[in-house]
């Protein structure tokens, strides 16, 4: 039990120092970020499908089957992402902020990107609770989708007016609420079965409406071919990663 409090840890501890990752906004032209960012939508996009249909899904079979509950509990973490984004106005936008592409006020920007770091700390913690592979493949799924969401963040914060420092020391303190949702998830997981079987299918459903809702709509407003290519590159790629990992068994 110690080790998966330090992997779950430890996890949550490096995604919430990938905050740090909007300081490039400062240093990459904006033509070259919307590049890799675009990128790595399609990748990230790719490995969250791919968690969730090739890790997540096929564990919750073996565990418990596919019941009416564990749907409804799939369908939970679709609808509270909706919520997320309708009630407290955030969503996963991976664009940076500009005059032609604003987003909500930093301190509204903040408070969701608050809750969405602590439901990212309860599935990484989670994963971790059923199988320590998928805790791993959890992780890089998650990994790689705040890349460019931390980007986007970051470009939130110096929109709104924030000096860089401040910005960074915010953005970071909203990142540190993934231990929050570890440590929680860490605790109540020994002790309520039912509450674990409960947190994996509403994980899967998080991460499908992440991909198909926000991710991929995001892909489709680029229409060149040959860009559209790399995309459908990136998406396989990061399926082909979550694919990869099952070499650990």
């Amino acid at each position: 039990m110690h080790e998966i409090w330090f992997y779950s840890l430890a996890s949550v501890f490096i995604i919430s120092l990938i905050s740090f990752v909007g300081v490039l906004t400062l240093f990459l032209k904006e033509k070259f970020l919307k590049k890799i960012i675009l990128f790595f939508v399609s990748f990230s996009a790719g490995a969250l499908l791919g968690d969730a249909f090739i890790h997540l899904l096929p564990e919750v079979i073996e565990t418990t089957g596919f019941s009416v509950e564990i749907a409804l509990s799939l369908l939970s973490g679709i609808l509270l992402f909706f919520i997320l984004e309708k009630f407290i106005c955030w969503r996963h936008c991976h664009i940076p902020t500009s005059k032609d592409h604003p987003h909500p006020l930093a301190f509204m920007n903040l408070i969701g990107d608050g809750f969405h770091n602590i439901i990212d700390g309860m599935i990484i913690a989670g994963s971790y609770l059923v199988d320590f592979r998928i805790g791993i493949a959890t992780t890089i799924a998650v990994l790689l989708h705040e890349i460019p969401q931390e980007i986007s963040d970051f470009g939130v914060l110096l929109h709104a007016g924030m000096k860089k420092g401040k910005a960074i020391f915010y953005n970071f303190l909203s990142a540190l609420f993934a231990v929050v949702g570890a440590i929680f998830v860490l605790i109540i997981g020994n002790t309520s079965q039912l509450f674990m079987n409960l947190l994996t299918p509403f994980t899967i459903g998080g991460f499908i409406y992440i991909a198909s809702s926000d991710l991929i709509p995001e892909l489709h407003k680029e229409t060149d071919p040959k860009k559209s290519f790399f995309q459908l590159v990136g998406i396989i790629s990061g399926i082909l990663i979550m694919l990869s990992l099952l070499l650990l068994e």
